[in-house]
């Protein structure tokens, strides 16, 4: 399924690992497909693809009012560098402001967490996931966008939410409604 999604957005980067061969990628600043994912711009830096699934990481750009709706991923871990500007972090434990050089770690089982630009200037986060898999919830919720684009926020299609459940059972991902850390 990761294939035929990708397929739509263009190529991937094709300085994939080999074996044999030098494991060492330099990725320029305007490679990876950027997708409007929810209102934001996401660069995918480095997919699972790339990585024989061990990571994937993401350039997360995020406007005023932006983020991603409360969610847990038992099954994988998330890493968020705060490379500009500065996003409100929600957990079941509370809510902290992080601002440029901040770091969050959520761990595997680490809980339902989300995160909103609170502020009137874009947030830049850089996201790493542990495994890798959650760029195909991207692929298949996001539409191509240039670099700075936000789309607005369209509702799902059928297919999409088909994708999406079926993504999110294999991920261990659940998605909870947009109130529920308040």
């Amino acid at each position: 399924m990761y294939r035929e999604i990708k397929g739509k957005f263009g190529r991937l980067n094709d300085k994939v690992m080999q074996k044999g061969k030098t494991n060492i990628q330099i990725i320029a600043p305007t490679e990876g497909p950027r997708l409007g994912v929810a209102g934001n711009n996401y660069r995918m830096i480095v997919t699972g693809e790339q990585t024989d699934g061990t990571y994937s990481c993401f350039d997360m750009l995020v406007p005023p009012g932006g983020g991603p709706a409360p969610h847990a991923h038992a099954k994988m871990q998330e890493f968020f560098y705060v490379v500009e500007g500065e996003v409100v972090f929600k957990t079941e434990a509370g809510k902290s402001i992080v601002g440029k050089g901040g770091f969050v770690h959520i761990p595997y089982n680490g809980g339902v967490h989300a995160f909103k630009n609170e502020s009137t200037e874009n947030a830049r986060l850089l996201c790493t996931v542990m495994p890798a898999g959650l760029e195909a919830v991207f692929f298949v919720t996001g539409s191509p966008v240039d670099a700075g684009q936000f789309l607005p926020v369209a509702p799902m299609t059928t297919r999409q939410q088909q994708q999406l459940k079926r993504l999110g059972e294999q991920m261990g991902q659940t998605i909870y409604p947009s109130d529920y850390l308040d």
